[in-house]
């Protein structure tokens, strides 16, 4: 299938099911990306039986693909060995409640080693935390891992698109873990998207880098900042730096054939997201 699924991050207080799925309705979304946890704390709450049953079985009778993003704190590569533990933690629970709920994939950060004099330690980190709960989610079927390259900036583990190659090496290529693209990451990370081909030629070095079939999400933001600002701060798709041309680029690129969108960009309850949802079904039919 080459469709590529749009849709939006998706509010879930006050009831997974109950709150997510009308938001998703009314936003006109294909597919959805919601948080289990605290998005910025190390709480990780059981969840409501009730709530997964009629979240599954709505994504099921709709047709949407659904992801999960893991608490933003996690970072796999920190020089605090309590910092690691919770991030496995959470990525552990992150993944269980996917299963529990019927998600695609978890969506977690590259994370960063804080200091240069840790790099070398970080991705060895990574190779012996990382393997084990890989190993165990293809073994048991859990959702799938997908590392988002961050926007740059404290000793990130993977912020170009070119750092994948060794990020994925650290992990001996686990065929369980894929990638998800930023645009707004990508940008501030100093990919500059904005210049026509930018687009095209990011999205080809990813495809170098982290081999095909890698590509498994995409985050579709634009920026308030300059290119290479390592600022992570989304905007309305074609009012910020990046604008609108790139994202047509973006959904005519075939590394995306059949990879689902997800907008995370500034909103009001739902209009925004259905704003930006609209425009990029636009562009992905004016292909």
């Amino acid at each position: 299938m080459t469709l590529r699924r749009i849709g939006s991050h998706t509010k879930t207080s006050g009831g997974l099911a109950k709150a997510a799925l009308p938001y998703a309705d009314a936003a006109g979304s294909e597919t959805l990306q919601v948080y289990v946890s605290n998005s910025r704390g190390w709480a990780l709450p059981p969840g409501d039986p009730k709530q997964d049953v009629l979240f599954r079985d709505g994504i099921g009778e709709r047709g949407l693909p659904a992801y999960i993003h893991a608490s933003l704190l996690v970072n796999l590569g920190s020089p605090t060995e309590l910092t690691v533990e919770r991030s496995i933690a959470t990525l552990e629970h992150a993944l269980l409640r996917g299963k529990a709920i019927g998600a695609t994939a978890v969506v977690y950060h590259a994370g960063s080693s804080v200091d240069e004099a840790h790099a070398e330690k970080a991705m060895h980190q990574l190779h012996e935390q990382l393997l084990p709960l890989l190993d165990r989610a293809a073994a048991e079927g859990l959702p799938r891992l997908l590392v988002e390259p961050s926007a740059g900036g404290g000793r990130s583990l993977a912020s170009k698109v070119q750092d994948l190659s060794a990020y994925l090496a650290a992990v001996e290529q686990h065929p369980w873990l894929g990638v998800c693209f930023d645009t707004c990451h990508a940008w501030a990370a100093g990919h500059d998207l904005a210049t026509p081909g930018g687009m095209t030629t990011t999205l080809d070095a990813l495809v170098e880098a982290a081999g095909p079939g890698r590509l498994q999400l995409i985050h579709a933001n634009d920026s308030k900042d300059e290119c290479g600002s390592t600022r992570d701060r989304h905007e309305t798709i074609g009012k910020g730096r990046i604008g609108t041309a790139p994202f047509a680029e973006l959904l005519a690129h075939p590394a995306t054939a059949g990879i689902p969108v997800i907008v995370e960009t500034p909103t009001v309850e739902h209009e925004g997201h259905a704003a930006d949802i609209t425009l990029l079904k636009g562009l992905r039919e004016a292909r």
